[in-house]
């Protein structure tokens, strides 16, 4: 991300309502492109990512929340089937193999789980592929 500021920090979730693993998908921002991203817990730990795959920048989840394979603790985009490491964000087969997802800044307050996110994805300088 990129700016003199950093985004401003959003509840998205709460930390009792995360399985763990698991994930949930939230929107930030108003009108019809909100921002899309990801928190998970593992570990009892949280990460966040846009929730953009570097392969064709389509949405990791084809359902709600369904980014974790049953009984899995990798990320899947499931429009290619990519595989993401869940605490680096590395993309550990697929098409974009050695590319990362955009790791947001994120934390617990309470039990309020907030995450630094623009409004939308189509702020300039919001998403860089690795």
């Amino acid at each position: 991300m990129s700016g003199d500021q950093d985004p401003p920090a959003r509840t998205v979730a709460r930390f009792s309502d995360l399985p763990d693993p698991g994930a949930c998908e939230f929107l930030a921002g108003p009108g019809d492109w909100p921002f899309r991203g990801v928190v998970l817990r593992l570990d009892d730990r949280l990460y966040a990512y846009a929730n953009v795959c570097p392969h064709k920048q389509h949405p990791l989840n084809a359902a709600e929340d369904g980014f974790f394979l049953p009984g899995e603790r990798l990320l899947r985009c499931a429009s290619h089937q990519a595989l993401f490491d869940p605490e680096s964000g590395l993309c550990v087969a697929g098409p974009c193999a050695g590319q990362r997802l955009v790791a947001l800044a994120c934390g617990r307050d309470g039990d309020d789980v907030w995450v630094r996110c623009p409004d939308a994805l189509a702020a300039p300088g919001t998403l860089r592929f690795r």
